[in-house]
């Protein structure tokens, strides 16, 4: 089933990344409401008008995809963007609902050690790690948060990957792929407003 998306990310370095998402979604691009390579320049405007532009574009949809890249922080708005994606909006007595997320990693130099590290868990196999400086509390906060925690193993507490964390991190070339899989489970979780998850709806920078 298709869903309205948003993308949130930071034009500089991951404008391309954006369009080869929207690329692959093939007909559910239909229901994208965000920035195109077509869409009018917006760095001029006011602070407030960029902020209604951008409430307008995520009010109805109901999957954010966060690009997750190298210099995410520098950037003014995606903090904001995922901030009123996970709270309750009401406009005209229609209140919307909060948004699935779903964070895609940027390959960067052909690969991913810039921000996954990878570790061996107390079975030999490797697992991750991620690099939490590199993303605003927003996101981090919202990753292995599950409540109860879902472990795809309790002994060395590996959290279950999909379904572990409220904003999952998905390597782009997996989310291009298959970006429905991706898109219907962040989904799925934000369905009564993400219970089982502790969730952050604010900024805490």
């Amino acid at each position: 089933m298709a869903h309205k998306t948003f993308i949130s990310y930071k034009y500089s370095e991951s404008r391309e990344l954006r369009d080869r998402i929207i690329q692959a979604m093939g007909s559910d691009a239909a229901y994208y409401t965000g920035e195109t390579s077509e869409s009018p320049d917006m760095s001029d405007l006011k602070t407030a008008t960029i902020r209604k532009k951008l409430a307008d574009m995520i009010y109805s949809t109901s999957v954010t995809i966060v690009i997750i890249s190298p210099h995410m922080k520098e950037s003014n708005w995606i903090d904001w963007e995922i901030e009123y994606s996970l709270t309750q909006t009401t406009r005209n007595d229609r209140t919307s609902r909060i948004n699935g997320v779903v964070g895609v990693v940027m390959k960067v130099n052909g690969g991913y050690d810039w921000f996954i590290h990878p570790r061996i868990n107390c079975h030999g196999t490797q697992v991750v790690t991620y690099d939490n400086s590199l993303l605003y509390p927003i996101v981090s906060n919202n990753h292995f948060n599950s409540e109860p925690e879902q472990w795809h193993c309790s002994q060395c507490k590996t959290f279950d990957w999909l379904n572990g964390s409220y904003i999952e991190y998905v390597k782009e070339e997996d989310f291009l792929l298959n970006p429905s899989m991706y898109v219907e489970n962040a989904y799925t979780k934000s369905q009564n407003g993400g219970a089982g998850y502790r969730l952050q709806r604010t900024r805490k920078n």
